[in-house]
């Protein structure tokens, strides 16, 4: 838990970055990779919305342009306001992200406004999900 304690703080930080002038609702990401490297993401708000990344996706799509294939857990904190509200769960879309690089096992680390945690796998986040094997060769 003191491990993900550290990472909920990147995630924090990472929320500062955060560009949400249409929604407010500001979202931090840290991901731990298997080598114990972290990537941090924010969310990126566009006005015509569906350019909008999620944190999530950012510190994926950040950690695998750099090579990383290995993942172990990454924490999300997100609300409107100064601080967390309550758990940000991951979209569907980022759920799908995590899906293609990340095993069952993945661990998704939320924090709420009250400073409690919750750690969910990604197979319970996504227990009915598509991938690679489904797709004919």
């Amino acid at each position: 838990m003191t491990e993900y304690k550290k990472l909920v703080s990147y995630a924090l930080e990472a929320r500062e970055k955060s560009y949400a002038p249409y929604s407010g609702y500001r979202v931090g990401a840290a991901l731990l990779c298997t080598d114990g490297t972290v990537y941090r993401g924010c969310n990126i708000e566009n006005a015509t919305y569906t350019p909008t990344v999620c944190a999530e996706r950012t510190a994926f799509f950040k950690a695998v342009s750099e090579g990383k294939r290995g993942f172990r857990a990454i924490a999300v904190v997100g609300g409107s306001g100064e601080g967390p509200g309550d758990y940000s769960y991951p979209c569907g879309v980022c759920r799908q992200v995590m899906k293609e690089f990340c095993d069952p096992d993945f661990e998704i680390v939320l924090l709420n406004g009250k400073g409690e945690i919750r750690i969910l796998r990604l197979s319970e986040l996504l227990p009915y999900s598509f991938d690679k094997n489904n797709l004919s060769n």
